[in-house]
């Protein structure tokens, strides 16, 4: 059974270290050395990685990220390639289930963070995993968008959401649609035809989870 979770992981670290602590992300005002740490608190920190989600924790997670942060740069690294068979999103039986879009996004966090990148292609399994994810993350990124949403990927399915009226359509790969639909759409590669105040409206919306 392939290991996209593992590979995405593994690509994100050589990339890393590759480009070194100060290099800029796709997430603003993070570097890579504060992508690491984030990374590493979600996965080590379950005292802190609630703050991921739940607003009342987030001055704590935060706080704890900066600290986790000051880390050597290496250690960090090692820490995301390495996660603790412990971790409850990290252990052996929910590492594909939690971590495939998850490290899939952050690899590209970093690949894009940066000018002269392009999308990669992306091996047929780890598509057809990632528009299974990236459909109900349509659903609830989008259910509250005033408009009829169609959203395509090409030979993987399609689906409508959104609260109706006028008509948007978003069509892209599924690597695309799961960069667009996590808040990252500037650096999205996609097609999207509608009403032009609609269409801008939606490429700036805040569709971070």
């Amino acid at each position: 059974m392939p290991r996209y979770a593992r590979a995405e992981r593994d690509a994100l670290a050589d990339l890393m270290l590759t480009l070194g602590p100060d290099a800029p992300t796709v997430n603003e005002g993070w570097s890579v050395r504060d992508l690491a740490a984030h990374l590493v608190v979600r996965e080590r920190r379950p005292d802190a990685a609630g703050g991921l989600v739940l607003r009342p924790l987030r001055d704590y997670a935060e706080r704890v990220r900066r600290d986790v942060a000051a880390r050597p740069f290496a250690e960090l690294v090692a820490q995301v390639r390495r996660p603790p068979l412990w971790s409850p999103v990290s252990n052996p039986l929910t590492d594909e289930l939690a971590n495939t879009m998850e490290f899939f996004i952050h690899h590209e966090d970093v690949r894009r963070g940066g000018a002269g990148w392009s999308p990669r292609e992306l091996p047929a399994g780890l598509r057809s995993t990632l528009w299974r994810r990236a459909a109900p993350l349509a659903r609830l990124a989008l259910r509250r968008f005033p408009a009829d949403v169609y959203v395509q990927a090409p030979g993987h399915g399609q689906l409508s959401t959104g609260r109706g009226g006028e008509q948007l359509r978003l069509v892209a790969p599924p690597g695309e649609l799961t960069l667009f639909l996590s808040g990252r759409q500037r650096v999205a590669r996609v097609q999207l035809d509608g009403p032009a105040e609609l269409t801008q409206r939606l490429r700036g919306a805040n569709l971070g989870i």
